[in-house]
Order: C-alpha cells, then structure tokens, then sequence
C-alpha cells in the first residue's frame, strides 16, 4: 500500500487540485450542483489535501461555524484512490487540527449516509433525522472533544 501524505493548506495555495477533486466527486460523480458546491465558504476554512505519490487525491475542509464548534465538510477522495484508508486518513487530521486550537468543544459534520459508519468509527455520533442536501440523502452527526 501507497503511503498518503497530508497536507494542510489554505484554498487558493491549492485551487486547482481542490477543485479538480471535488468537482470529480461531488458534481460529476454524484450531479451536486456548482453552486452548492462551490459555496464562497473556501477562502475561510483551513483545508487538507491528501496526496499519493506526490498526486492530490483527496480532500476535505474545516469551516468554524460557532464560537466552539467547528464544521467539518467537502470531504472527497477520488475514485481511483479510494478503499487505501485515505478518507479516515482525512478525518483523522482534521479532527488533530481541530483538537489542537483548544477552542472547540464540538465537531460537526453534515454526513452522506452510506458513508456513515465511517464517522462513527471515529466517534461522531448521529442527530436528529435524515435529510436531503444536494438531492443526497444525509444525516447530521456530532463529536464532542
């Protein structure tokens, strides 16, 4: 197995990778809109890129919505890279990231929910009921530090 870097970056240090990411998964592979996907939060979020042999394939970003609670969101991992652990890997440092600033006592995610069980291997937990964002089904979860 691949070794996969991570890096944290701001978003237009790394525009074009970001982009080319998330536009692979999220509009081309599952038909999210541009504008949702592309929501003018990017300038504001500290975002990771996660890299396979120098390549940028995956993804995700942390938004602090409240005075203590960060938002952990666009998580995305190409296709080809896929089922090598690099979203864990992803999640795994953001949530560090977040942990380390000692300010927040509570990380929030918006999740899709096939891919839920993910985040309750890393402890979030699930709130309230399902709902649509983006025309994909998706459940509010919730980590407290």
């Amino acid at each position: 197995m691949k070794k996969v870097e991570i890096k944290i970056t701001n978003y237009q240090d790394k525009l074009e990778a970001i982009s080319k990411i998330r536009v692979s998964v999220f509009q081309e592979e599952q038909g999210v809109a541009p504008a949702l996907e592309f929501d003018g939060y990017d300038d504001d979020c500290v975002h990771f890129l996660a890299c396979l042999d120098q390549e940028a394939v995956g993804t995700v970003r942390i938004r602090y919505i409240e005075k203590n609670t960060a938002k952990i969101e666009r998580l995305a991992v190409l296709s080809s890279a896929r089922g090598q652990g690099i979203g864990t890997a992803l999640m795994e440092a953001a949530i560090a990231f977040i942990k380390q600033q000692e300010t927040y006592q509570k990380i929030v995610i918006h999740a899709q929910v096939y891919i839920q069980t993910l985040y309750e291997k890393l402890g979030f937990k699930p709130v309230g009921d399902r709902f649509i964002e983006g025309d994909i089904v998706h459940i509010k979860m919730v980590k407290l530090i």
